[in-house]
Parts: C-alpha cells; sequence; structure tokens
C-alpha cells in the first residue's frame, strides 16, 4: 500500500474551497488522468480514468463528509484506495487544502510510477492546477452541504 499526503494553500474562504471540492463531475477539469466522473447519489461516484495509456473505471463511496471540514472516501470496485480531504481556515480568505491519499499499486507499471513518485506529483499537479481553477472562478461551481457520518 501507498501512502500519500499532499497540501496547497488557496486565497478562497474554507466554505468556498469545500463546496467546489464536492462538486465531483467537475474534477476532469483539474485532476490529470480523470476523464469523467458521474454523481450517482449523495455518497456514490463512478470514475472513469486514463493513465499512461490505461483506461479503468471504477466506483467510489463517500464514507464520511462535514461541510467545510473533511470529505472521506473508498473504492468500492476497481483499484484498491481510500483517502480524505481537509479543509482548514488559515484566514478569513485563505484555506489549507490536504489530501491524504493510501492505494495499491496494481501493476509493475504502476508500481515503478510509486516508487519513482510519480503518483505523489500527480496528486501535487491536482492540487495546484484546483488552485488555480478556484482562484480563477473566485466562486465555487455549486456545493452540496449534506453531512455523512
Amino acid at each position: 500500500m501507498t501512502t500519500i499526503t499532499k497540501s496547497i494553500d488557496v486565497h478562497v474562504p474554507v466554505r468556498t474551497a469545500y463546496n467546489q471540492w464536492t462538486q465531483f463531475e467537475e474534477f476532469p477539469k483539474f485532476m490529470g488522468g480523470v476523464e469523467e466522473i458521474r454523481q450517482i447519489d449523495p455518497t456514490h461516484t463512478h470514475w472513469k480514468t486514463k493513465v499512461g495509456g490505461v483506461e479503468r473505471e471504477f466506483d467510489a463511496e463517500i464514507t464520511e463528509q462535514h461541510p467545510d471540514e473533511r470529505v472521506a472516501w473508498r473504492s468500492s470496485s476497481g483499484p484498491n484506495q481510500a483517502g480524505v480531504v481537509t479543509f482548514h481556515k488559515l484566514r478569513e480568505a485563505d484555506t489549507r487544502v490536504t489530501v491524504q491519499m493510501e492505494w495499491t499499486p496494481d501493476d509493475v507499471a504502476e508500481k515503478v510510477g510509486s516508487a519513482l513518485n510519480l503518483d505523489d506529483r500527480q496528486v501535487q499537479s491536482d492540487l495546484e492546477r484546483f488552485k488555480e481553477f478556484i482562484e480563477a472562478r473566485g466562486m465555487e461551481t455549486g456545493a452540496w452541504r449534506g453531512d455523512v457520518s
């Protein structure tokens, strides 16, 4: 199992950062390799990814979600992964977004990529693109303020 922890500070209020993160279908706009996400219901999503020419589809379940604090998930099919994204107010208009993720590389290419820290770099790049996306907009594209215990 591989563990990744990355953070970035974004210049938007915590509510704005959190609200945008709950818009899973928007992830392809800032996450590399994510082709499509379909929100099935408040706690289930279906993902289509393409990384290094390898296409995958899998389902994920939101296991915990608390507005302006955290969103946790785990895969329910496909690649074995789980994680949490937390949101920390730094100042009124500044938020630290932290991603902690565990996953199990399936094949040789994924194991090599993980050993070379390509997965760490991908998560950091995704966070940097999230920062650019939300700061350029200045507001979220939508919000889901539900609570999942």
